[in-house]
């Protein structure tokens, strides 16, 4: 009796498990975009939280550190101080971003890494405008010691252009195909 009940509990489990990948495996992209920025904003949430402003926790001595920073500005500390102005850019190009999405999703000869480039990117964008919103400030932390510190949201914005840039370069059959397609 007590073998039928494990077993009929481990098929319950397995269906939770199986329902989970298959609901993933099918919104690969949503899931993708939320798990950026909820990485991006639990690693902030955690440096806030367990560090002071300024302190730097060697990880590899004098290569890689934890170094909690506030950066007012945009990349590499540019333009500090203009939040009205980053969060204006980041919601139109966030809303642009979302208008493109919608408007391709019906597409199916738009390249993969193009797609996956662009939502990548997005959720960066988003992840340090929540930042910005909420603080006024993005929160920094990976600190490599040879350029400025950074952090989750602009690593994914980062891989995301690059791997938008990847496609615009060395695929441009794709972008091709992409032009046809909206022409017609």
């Amino acid at each position: 009796m007590k073998v039928k009940k494990i077993i009929k509990f481990l098929q319950n489990v397995l269906l939770v498990i199986e329902l989970t990948i298959y609901v993933a495996y099918l919104h690969l992209e949503k899931v993708l975009f939320v798990a950026i920025i909820a990485l991006d904003q639990y690693t902030k949430s955690y440096v806030m939280h367990s560090m002071t402003v300024g302190e730097s926790i060697p990880v590899i001595k004098n290569f890689f550190h934890f170094t909690y920073v506030l950066n007012p500005g945009a990349a590499f500390g540019i333009l500090p101080n203009q939040r009205i102005f980053f969060i204006v850019v980041g919601v139109a190009m966030l809303l642009l971003a979302v208008a493109y999405y919608f408007h391709h999703s019906k597409l199916k000869n738009v390249d993969v890494v193009m797609k996956y480039g662009g939502i990548t990117a997005a959720a960066g964008a988003l992840a340090n405008l929540i930042d910005r919103v909420q603080l006024g400030f993005v929160i920094d932390f990976f600190d490599f010691r040879i350029f400025p510190i950074f952090n989750v949201a602009d690593i994914a914005i980062v891989v995301g252009m690059f791997l938008m840039m990847y496609v615009v370069l060395f695929k441009p059959e794709k972008v091709g195909k992409l032009k046809e397609v909206r022409q017609s």
